[in-house]
């Protein structure tokens, strides 16, 4: 059984092997993250050589996507001390003079110097992904002087974020406009923007790209970025459910909720949606995940999300074969315990672009029909983005001459990229490179009935205008 929801695995110093990339690939990864918080422009490009290589090999395409640093506010160092213990009730100090390895078991210094100048007394900090609370009970010049509401373990350079969220930061950082600059000079496929706030950090990064065929994936990790949802979502090419700083900044409490709410917004506005962090956590250690991550990836499959993302599991993790492998699983499993209803989870316009009504019409057609698959025959991929939009279990298969977009087809949900190496200019031969191709991997067998969509003119981009019903082993062979 094939999954249709998609795996994207973060590469780190576990997994950026040749063997492990391509064992990765195997067991079901789609899309490979490179997060320059930990990375940089050089190794990106040993990562893409790998990619190809293996992608070649193993005859099947995968996506880069890569992730900015984004404007994070972290405490510095303690020297060398691995950590320091907070205690409830006493007095610590964040102060944004302290030179970095300074800091002690009474203060840390800050990567942010106007951090004091955005806070006010009563405010609530929370480090380390919410594990410590710190209430602010006086700011003099640089410091910040606080209470200990929860304690704990506190190393160096975790994060800090104010509960509520409302910090005045800068989304795109000098940092992120350079290794912008140097990532799009190289084949990747996607780029994701860290700490969104509105779409202005979408458009300066659009601006950089230019006509690049790179789509924008928009992080919604700040309180910020759910009151300027509706704009971010228009004009990104998705969005990605960040959900640890996002928690941190909105309560928890309140993340279930927002995730369904941003999983519906992307969706309503034809948009990839991604969900992230703690999907599987447990195995950075352990060969298996947990009973709660199980449910967790499998609420996330059936909830119509493109691509659930691991981090640090393929990362840094011991197993991170095994994290893709049981992900693969759980998906498969969950896709064919959950059917959905057939239904397009947006709003359609009076009137639509013919490639558009193409599309809708396959998929609804599949379903009346029992058609056991579609063929889109693409140049860009839009009509099997627009496919994957309607959630249905009939498997889409996008087949194009052009390897970005076959690289980038690898992010929607319920469609498998073939790159195909020349298409038949003939239409009648064309249906028949497709059937061929389609009973080569096991999808269709004699007498089953399969939708094809194409354009007159085979190869150009937007001029998908065709559907066609075949039915295998019965089908003219001479021009139509």
């Amino acid at each position: 059984m094939r999954k249709r929801t998609k795996i994207i695995a973060t590469l780190g110093p576990a997994s950026s092997s040749p063997k492990i990339i391509s064992d990765l690939i195997k067991e079901g990864t789609d899309v490979f993250r490179v997060n320059l918080s930990h990375a940089n422009i050089s190794d990106i490009e040993n990562i893409l050589k790998i990619l190809k290589a293996a992608s070649l090999e193993l005859k099947r395409p995968v996506a880069t996507l890569i992730d900015l640093q984004g404007q994070k506010i972290r405490i510095k160092g303690f020297g060398k001390k691995e950590h320091i213990l907070l205690k409830a009730k006493n007095e610590f100090i964040l102060d944004a003079a302290l030179g970095d390895n300074k800091g002690t078991d009474k203060s840390v210094g800050l990567t942010y110097k106007d951090l004091p100048k955005q806070l006010d007394i009563g405010d609530e900090l929370l480090l380390s992904d919410a594990l410590i609370k710190l209430e602010v009970t006086d700011i003099q010049k640089s410091k910040i002087f606080t209470r200990i509401i929860r304690g704990g373990k506190l190393k160096p350079y975790q994060g800090v974020n104010k509960r509520g969220g409302g910090l005045s930061l800068k989304g795109i950082t000098e940092k992120d406009k350079k290794d912008l600059v140097a990532a799009v000079k190289l084949d990747i496929d996607y780029i994701a923007v860290s700490f969104v706030k509105d779409a202005e950090d979408i458009r300066v990064v659009k601006k950089i790209i230019g006509k690049k065929q790179i789509g924008i994936i928009a992080k919604i990790e700040r309180s910020e970025a759910i009151d300027n949802i509706d704009e971010i979502t228009k004009i990104s090419d998705g969005l990605l459910v960040a959900r640890g700083d996002l928690g941190v900044e909105i309560g928890i409490e309140q993340l279930p909720a927002v995730q369904d709410k941003l999983i519906r917004k992307a969706m309503s506005f034809d948009k990839i949606v991604i969900v992230a962090t703690q999907m599987m956590e447990s195995m950075i250690n352990n060969r298996v995940p947990t009973r709660a991550e199980v449910f967790d990836v499998a609420n996330a499959v059936t909830s119509g999300v493109d691509a659930i993302m691991f981090s640090a599991e393929t990362a840094i993790g011991k197993y991170p074969s095994e994290v893709i492998s049981e992900a693969s699983r759980i998906c498969a499993q969950s896709e064919g315990a959950y059917i959905r209803p057939l239904s397009v989870d947006r709003v359609v316009p009076k009137t639509l672009p013919v490639d558009q009504v193409i599309a809708l019409s396959a998929v609804y057609s599949a379903k009346l029909t029992k058609v056991v698959a579609i063929a889109a025959l693409t140049e860009t991929g839009s009509t099997a983005l627009w496919m994957s939009r309607v959630q249905s279990n009939i498997p889409i298969y996008a087949m194009t001459q052009n390897i970005k977009t076959a690289r980038r087809i690898c992010l929607y949900k319920g469609v498998q990229s073939i790159k195909l190496d020349k298409l038949e200019e003939n239409h009648a031969q064309a249906n028949m490179q497709v059937i061929g191709l389609m009973k080569k991997i096991g999808t269709v067998k004699k007498a089953d009935l399969v939708i094809i969509t194409k354009g007159d003119l085979l190869g150009t981009s937007g001029g998908t205008n065709a559907m066609k019903v075949v039915e295998v082993g019965n089908m003219l062979e001479i021009n139509e």
